[in-house]
């Protein structure tokens, strides 16, 4: 296989995990404590965006957060699983 082809895998350091949630919402605070802690633990950074600020985020996901994408990719809703996202960050 050619290198061109060959994707590179992303350390889980180069990955920005974001969780779209909203204040009083307590799966989003579960959500939270998951990913602030697999994200420690990975070195992936992270960032919280609340959706009702954000019209775009409401319109996209208001029905299933709190949300987790990678790199801008939807990763889960409503529970999180911190075994799976800490895979996810590994590949």
């Amino acid at each position: 296989m050619s290198a061109l082809l060959r994707r590179t895998k992303k350390k889980p350091a180069d990955r920005v995990v974001t969780l779209v949630g909203k204040p009083g919402c307590h799966l989003c605070e579960e959500a939270r404590t998951v990913v602030s802690a697999v994200c420690e633990e990975t070195g992936a950074s992270w960032v919280e965006k609340d959706i009702t600020r954000d019209e775009a985020l409401y319109k996209e996901y208001w029905e299933q957060i709190p949300v987790v994408l990678i790199d801008d990719e939807q990763h889960t809703f409503w529970r999180v699983d911190p075994a799976r996202l800490r895979t996810a960050l590994r590949t």
